[in-house]
């Protein structure tokens, strides 16, 4: 009984093993779509990090302008 039992185990096993390596293969339009989606979601974060760092620059330059004009108003009160 317990020879079946192990030998029933064994051919599930062997079964299941093998299942994945047979659906892991892809056919070249498979591969050619996943490649497209991946090229595409790496434009889609590239051209969001470039958004995000534009917004960043854009936020420094405002602060630049507001420090200058702020020195410049406290450098033009001190001189009257």
């Amino acid at each position: 009984m317990k020879r079946i039992a192990l030998f029933v185990l064994l051919v599930v096993l062997s079964i299941a093993a093998s299942t994945p390596a047979h659906a892991q293969r892809m056919t070249p339009e498979q591969n050619a779509r996943q490649s497209r989606k991946a090229i595409k979601k790496q434009q889609k974060m590239l051209k969001k990090a470039n958004k995000k760092q534009a917004k960043a620059m854009r936020k420094a330059a405002k602060a630049q302008r507001k420090a200058t004009q702020k020195a410049n108003r406290r450098n033009n009160n001190s001189r009257r």
